[in-house]
């Protein structure tokens, strides 16, 4: 069945496809030139750089792949997205760029051992050289640009690897050159630094997927930032536990934010629900979860000794010698280790001697409960 696929983001998927296919194009091109013309014309510094222009092309090729499988929309097995595709990709990328400089600057450095077997290269190899020197420079400020319009760091991280390749063939052009001029093992040298920048960058890029791949956080002033939003979000009175983890070119947020503890369960909702959209405005974010707290879970006693509702209502009725009346509504508190509860009555419970006779109970029972911190009534006809 053919794969009805639709990326999440169409404007940053077609701008990758298209400047990853002028990529392989090019480096295709270079790949051949110069392995062709470093083995033709004798210069090894030429043939490690077609080397690292065939590793652009497999890479380019990886990063349509990534770039298609990334852009998919969450689903029930990846309900985050699968934008951590790119980060595996970069990843495989950087262990390959690692292992082809280590393989290149091994084999230059063995043949450096013996530099009487070192033979000049030709003339025309320079050409081919500055050729490729230019090609891969236009290609880093063409990716660049691009990389930065839709923000991908995948395609950032592209194009530093272009403008790596333009440092490598510069190293090249003076190899040769100083070849020609005299100094044959030059030409080995060059090739040497041409691994050692491979190596180099590939161990770049896996350490940063790396580090996202075990949820490292933002940057400290990102995390500032956004902590900055959500405290500006009207009814949020505090904040704590801000946690972030990159997601690709993104990030997911969760916080605590502290409310106050009497409000509505649908305002604190909104509240919440306000501070998540001024995150996603604002912020380079992927998603925020927000959590609503009455009071800092850090500095306020638990609650988890503490019974729930329906233990609650029997523990109160019971201290109370009977059932609350018919219709009642209460409302619980849990605040530093306590309940407080407002209870509130119809107008026909709410004569003065019952109301009299409830209070009079209610604060013997906050007076030596394990449970109760308070216990206020509210009807039409009776105050506090």
């Amino acid at each position: 069945m053919p794969d009805a696929f639709e990326p999440a983001n169409p404007e940053r998927f077609a701008a990758a496809q298209k400047s990853t296919w002028v990529s392989i194009f090019i480096n295709l091109i270079l790949t051949v030139l110069q392995v062709v013309a470093g083995y033709f014309g004798r210069s090894q510094s030429l043939m490690a750089d077609g080397l690292h222009s065939l590793s652009d092309l497999l890479a380019d090729i990886l990063v349509l792949f990534a770039n298609r499988h990334g852009n998919r929309h969450a689903d029930a097995d990846h309900p985050y997205g699968h934008a951590r595709i790119e980060t595996a990709a970069t990843l495989i990328l950087g262990v390959a760029l690692a292992a082809l400089g280590i393989a290149l600057l091994f084999a230059a450095g063995t043949r450096l051992q013996h530099p009487e077997l070192v033979q000049p290269v030709q003339s025309w190899t320079l050409w081919v050289a500055l050729a490729a020197l230019a090609a891969k420079e236009g290609m880093f400020r063409y990716m660049l640009a691009v990389a930065k319009r839709v923000r991908s760091q995948m395609l950032i991280a592209n194009a530093w690897h272009a403008r790596s390749d333009a440092a490598s063939s510069l190293v090249v052009v003076v190899g040769i050159s100083g070849n020609l001029m005299g100094y044959t093992f030059l030409d080995l040298v060059a090739a040497a630094v041409v691994g050692v920048m491979i190596a180099h960058m590939g161990g770049k890029f896996a350490l940063e997927a790396l580090s996202e791949l075990i949820d490292t956080g933002l940057a400290a002033e990102e995390v500032e930032a956004i902590r900055a939003t959500l405290l500006a979000t009207p009814g949020v009175r505090g904040l704590h536990e801000l946690r972030t983890r990159k997601m690709a070119d993104n990030a997911l947020v969760d916080a605590h934010v502290l409310v106050d503890p009497r409000i509505s369960v649908s305002e604190g909702h909104f509240i919440a629900e306000s501070a998540r959209q001024a995150v996603l405005r604002q912020h380079h974010v992927m998603d925020v979860m927000v959590h609503i707290d009455p009071e800092d879970d850090f500095s306020a006693k638990p609650h988890s000794r503490l019974p729930n509702r329906k233990e609650l209502l029997e523990h109160l009725a019971a201290r109370l010698g009977n059932e609350l009346p018919e219709g009642s509504r209460t409302t619980l508190h849990y605040l530093e280790g306590k309940i407080e509860a407002d209870l509130f009555f119809n107008s026909e419970h709410c004569n003065g001697a019952t109301v009299e006779a409830l209070k009079s109970k209610c604060g013997k029972i906050v007076a030596d409960d394990p449970y109760f911190r308070s216990i206020h009534l509210h009807c039409s006809h009776a105050h506090k």
